[in-house]
């Protein structure tokens, strides 16, 4: 069987398909094949259960004709959005489309009403794949960097016993603020690890000015598999909602999720699969009105005040 799955991006959403490929790969022997949007092919480039990657072109219909050929047997649109849809019309092969549930998060997200299941997207994504008859074999997400990256990272973390505080993330609302960080980085009893991209360098240093003993700054100094190398070969790992959660989760880390305007009731938080042991805790502003008021983020607070971030009383449960 010869399995397109299209996800388009990001590198959370990409990590945690992870567990669908691995099952179809090792249940079903299938050939799998994945189409993701060129930013975000080192997510996956890695994968041992990838058999070949393609790329997605800013012409739909280049794209479609170039995998028109390829005589896939069954497309997994994992993406479910007007681009992927288009694909899969071109391609006119069997499909499989993740629900996707946009519409409970609408109103969760307006009316604060929650119905959503209770449950991690990764279950549903087994659910909708029950036909192709896989099972979830319990072992959590994967993520694989090269052997380079994570030469490339133990060189910098060398002979040192850290944690990560991942301040980077696609959407400020998502993102720890500078004043809780402030009260975070002196509650670790080892060094912290700062990572994120350029847009958190500012808050990166100021924070290594305040504490220049207690972390090790690396926001915009590194791409995405050094800084999954880091995580890998850390204790622990305190975040908001981040690919780098998602990543932290394959590794599995103990992880302190420090939510903002998302909720874990959307069913993206860390997952270790039913065989392992969950090793998270949330910390997150309760009785907020204006809670959760994205399903992903925005570039600023709505309402001005970010108390779901400001208000948050993070006191971290450390072993």
């Amino acid at each position: 069987m010869k399995v397109l799955i299209i996800r388009l991006s990001s590198a959370g959403d990409i990590v945690l398909t992870s567990p669908i490929i691995r099952c179809l790969k090792l249940q079903k022997n299938a050939e799998i094949h994945y189409l993701v949007k060129p930013a975000f092919a080192a997510t996956i480039n890695q994968n041992p259960h990838v058999d070949k990657v393609w790329l997605l072109h800013d012409d739909i219909d280049e794209t479609i004709a170039l995998l028109k050929s390829k005589g896939f047997d069954l497309i997994l649109d994992m993406q479910k959005n007007l681009k992927s849809f288009r694909i899969r019309k071109g391609l006119d092969v069997k499909s499989i489309s993740f629900n996707k549930l946009n519409l409970h998060k609408w109103i969760f997200v307006n009316f604060k009403i929650n119905k959503l299941p209770q449950k991690h997207l990764v279950d549903r994504y087994f659910e909708s794949v029950q036909s192709l008859g896989i099972k979830d074999d319990g072992a959590g997400l994967d993520y694989f960097i090269s052997q380079e990256d994570e030469l490339d990272a133990l060189a910098l973390v060398q002979g040192i016993h850290y944690d990560v505080l991942v301040l980077g993330a696609n959407y400020y609302t998502k993102r720890i603020p500078l004043e809780k960080c402030m009260e975070i980085v002196p509650q670790c009893t080892r060094k912290v690890v700062l990572l994120g991209g350029t847009d958190v360098a500012d808050v990166a240093k100021e924070l290594a000015t305040q504490f220049p003993e207690e972390t090790l700054n690396f926001c915009g100094k590194l791409g995405l598999n050094v800084s999954a190398g880091i995580v890998k070969h850390a204790h622990r790992v305190i975040t908001g909602d981040t690919g780098l959660m998602h990543i932290a989760a394959a590794y599995q880390k103990e992880i302190h999720v420090i939510w903002g305007n998302t909720h874990p009731a959307f069913g993206m938080y860390p997952y270790y699969g039913y065989r392992n042991k969950s090793r998270f805790q949330s910390y997150q502003t309760e009785g907020l009105s204006c809670r959760p008021c994205s399903k992903l983020g925005y570039k600023s607070c709505p309402k001005g005040h970010f108390k779901c971030m400001m208000e948050n009383n993070v006191k971290l449960m450390l072993a």
